[in-house]
């Protein structure tokens, strides 16, 4: 995760209390919550872990600190790129996706150990969601066949899981999905599934007549 090194001019720059938050973005991502302790968070910060209660108090509190964070640049994101115009530039949804790129594997870790703002975080990203599924549906043809909160909380796991799996798609692709080509790559994969259905509405609409016929 690369939100400035130790030693860099970045680095150097940054108050105390967010090289302790930054700190805790890695440790927290890398390693989990329960295994990440605040004596290698305060090592990484270049301060005491005297210093580190002093800021956030405790473990906990450090999270929903870092939690906060990552949604702020989640928002962000969506704020800007997720227009009319965003959506028809491709070089301005790449600025704006660039900040938030680092946060992504937070998110989904934090997700999956299950923190005590998880629900929060994944009820709003549902609703950043169901704003973009909301714009995309006005230039649909026919109706959505399921209802917009389960299409985007469904959409949002399919999206995660990414970040989630990036070890095991890294090593299947033989690339690292962070790095330039890997994430390049990726955003390839995910344009051409986007855009060519794997089946025709023919035969989706035959599955879910499929769905809607009586059970013995």
């Amino acid at each position: 995760m690369s939100i400035t090194s130790p030693g860099s001019a970045a680095f150097e720059d940054l108050t105390a209390r967010a090289r302790i938050r930054n700190a805790a973005l890695r440790y927290f991502t890398e390693d989990g919550f329960d295994r990440a302790t605040i004596r290698d968070i305060a090592r990484a910060a270049g301060v005491s872990p005297g210093l580190v209660r002093h800021h956030f108090g405790s473990k906990d509190e450090l999270r929903q600190a870092c939690d906060a964070y990552a949604l702020q640049a989640l928002h962000a994101y969506v704020e800007r790129a997720m227009t009319d115009e965003g959506l028809n530039d491709p070089e301005l949804i790449a600025e704006a996706r660039d900040p938030l790129h680092p946060y992504q594997r937070y998110l989904a870790r934090a997700l999956i150990d299950e923190s005590q703002a998880a629900a929060q975080i994944f009820d709003e990203m549902v609703a950043m969601t169901e704003q973009i599924l909301r714009q995309i549906d006005e230039q649909r043809p026919d109706p959505p066949a399921a209802d917009l909160r389960t299409r985007a909380a469904v959409t949002l796991a399919m999206a995660l899981g990414i970040p989630a799996f990036q070890a095991h798609i890294s090593r299947s692709i033989g690339t690292d999905i962070l790095s330039p080509d890997g994430d390049r790559r990726v955003i390839l994969a995910v344009l051409d599934i986007q855009s060519h259905p794997t089946i025709s509405p023919d035969t989706a609409r035959t599955l879910r007549q499929g769905l809607d016929k009586p059970h013995a």
